[in-house]
């Protein structure tokens, strides 16, 4: 086999040739304006340079936001983003890194993500991209769906004396213990376990809002999975909401009456034993649900693209933050797609 002597310009061939065939994260890069988040990223991330002799000076808040997106986008590990970053050129690309510069490691990656988990960041950037959205008309308030989907993370093996005092808000004697601080560390106290349609779960729920025009997420919140669905309707909802479109969990008769005014209620209605629909409430129901089930596109996206609805990490305040980069990651590829069909 002969062997052909490397060129010059090999690499630039490579990446034009990645362009070429269809590069998503270039595509991505080219949409969005990464910059309008970096004072909210500065001001979240107290950054504390080395000042020591030889000392590596703190990654760009912006870049390292853009990691966590990668990592959210194709579900991986601290320690697989990593390896990832320095193995695949595109990832290199997006991120504005060379061969020359050096990657954040795992552990540079989990205490980025950590400290924003500690604040209110992830709202205040969903909030800001959901302005640039309303700014571009793509938030249209036509019509409002509301649902939920379960947000797995890894499952707890707890005895079943240590899961009841769980449910009863406890901590367990034996975990306050100082050597199993490590133990306790572990330990998911904010999870549930729920059922549903014969699975089974353990996590927490993410209760989402969209447009039912563009199927983009507009407000979003975080509970545990044993929580109804229904329990988060009202709190998702605001004045400019004009129609709402839900499936059968939502209906009853508190959240109907505190529907924003003005807002439409085109819930769909539920059938009771020896109380079953009328065929014209089937009918009404049919009708509603060809709108209503544009969200199970987004949490279709999620699951398939997205790589799965789960995350690795331990507790309530991060589920805010993790669940919060899922939806927000969804946000930016249906952006990109609305864009793209536009043009």
């Amino acid at each position: 086999m002969k062997i052909r002597q490397r060129s010059f310009f090999d690499e630039e061939s490579r990446m034009e040739k990645l362009s070429k065939i269809g590069d998503s994260l270039e595509i991505l890069n080219k949409v969005i304006n990464w910059e309008m988040f970096r004072d909210i990223l500065k001001k979240a991330v107290v950054r504390k340079e080395n000042t020591r002799k030889g000392g590596r000076t703190s990654y760009d808040v912006v870049m390292m936001f853009k990691i966590l997106v990668l990592q959210r986008l194709y579900n991986l590990s601290d320690d697989q983003t990593e390896y990832q970053i320095n193995d695949r050129r595109s990832f290199m690309r997006f991120l504005g890194l060379e061969l020359c510069d050096s990657v954040p490691d795992a552990k540079t990656i989990w205490k980025f993500r950590n400290d924003l988990a500690q604040t209110n960041a992830m709202e205040e950037l969903f909030c800001l991209f959901d302005k640039i959205l309303e700014s571009e008309g793509l938030i249209t308030h036509k019509g409002t769906i509301i649902d939920a989907t379960f947000v797995d993370v890894p499952r707890q093996r707890n005895r079943r004396d240590e899961n009841d005092k769980i449910k009863n808000g406890e901590i367990p004697e034996e975990w306050e213990k100082p050597e199993n601080a490590a133990k306790k560390a572990q330990k998911d106290t904010d999870a549930r376990w729920a059922k549903k349609n014969n699975e089974t779960h353990f996590g927490y729920k993410d209760h989402v809002k969209c447009d039912a025009e563009s199927k983009l997420i507009t407000n979003y919140g975080i509970t545990d999975a044993a929580l109804h669905d229904s329990q988060r309707c009202i709190d998702l909802l605001e004045e400019t909401d004009k129609v709402v479109y839900a499936d059968s969990a939502y209906s009853s008769s508190e959240i109907e009456e505190n529907l924003p005014k003005d807002c439409i209620s085109k819930i769909c209605e539920k059938g009771y034993r020896n109380h079953p629909l009328t065929e014209e409430q089937q009918k009404s129901n049919n009708e509603k649900s060809k709108i209503r089930c544009r969200v199970e596109h987004i949490f279709g996206f999620m699951t398939n693209s997205m790589n799965g609805i789960r995350i690795r990490s331990i507790g309530l305040d991060r589920a805010w933050f993790n669940i919060g980069l899922m939806n927000l990651v969804y946000n930016f590829c249906r952006y990109e797609f609305l864009k793209r069909a536009s043009a």
